[in-house]
């Protein structure tokens, strides 16, 4: 796959990944707002005891305006999150000597999502057959380790690194070691090191904001 389109470009995959996980997300908006309610009630609770004098009516209104927007502000973040891996992925591949150049390795990065697509679809599933108690959280969405633990309980670092750990993530994981051995000629041992590489610079926002919370 990877070879065949290996001087194709990245620009209408894109487009093409952007637009499938658009219609996925508001179409299954519905189904996630829990996982947005859980979720925009944990980060109020420390910023009504970081900062006494917001009023509980003013946090509602944010709050209500931040769910409205979080699923716009999901699908902006999904081209820039493939052009950001693409772009890490070139770079740690340089480590192993890979031929492969930025373009190539965004197209890599690319197909590699889409994966990530098919987990929005299982995410669906998840919470069509779940209680709306029990999705208290994203990770509840996964299919891996995330999903066993209790985000109200759990330490929110663990819980970030865990939720990485997840069927579709690793799945891409694969589909970017893979492409970096056809377009960039590097070994299998090396390829699959340096997408380990990106596996774990891609939990780093997460667990950052994790550390911060």
């Amino acid at each position: 796959m990877f070879k065949r389109r290996e001087g194709s470009g990245f620009g209408l995959q894109l487009l093409v990944v952007t637009v499938i996980f658009a219609i996925l997300i508001l179409g299954t908006k519905s189904l996630m707002q829990p996982v947005f309610d859980a979720e925009m009630a944990r980060q109020s609770a420390p910023v009504l005891k970081a900062h006494p004098q917001v009023t509980a009516e003013q946090l509602k209104g944010q709050m209500a305006m931040g769910e409205k927007m979080a699923p716009y502000i999901i699908i902006v973040s999904i081209p820039i999150s493939v052009i950001l891996t693409g772009l890490v992925l070139w770079m740690v591949g340089k480590i192993f000597e890979s031929k492969q150049t930025a373009q190539t390795a965004i197209m890599v990065a690319t197909y590699a999502f889409v994966p990530r697509i098919l987990g929005i679809v299982a995410g669906a599933v998840i919470a069509y057959l779940s209680s709306p108690e029990r999705l208290n959280g994203a990770a509840r969405l996964t299919v891996g380790l995330g999903a066993l633990l209790d985000p109200d309980k759990a330490s929110p670092v663990i819980l970030a690194l865990l939720t990485r750990v997840d069927v579709f993530t690793i799945w891409q994981t694969i589909l970017l070691a893979i492409g970096l051995q056809v377009t960039g000629k590097v070994s299998k041992t090396y390829s699959y090191i340096a997408a380990a590489l990106v596996w774990l610079i891609g939990a780093l926002p997460t667990v950052i904001g994790a550390l911060q919370r």
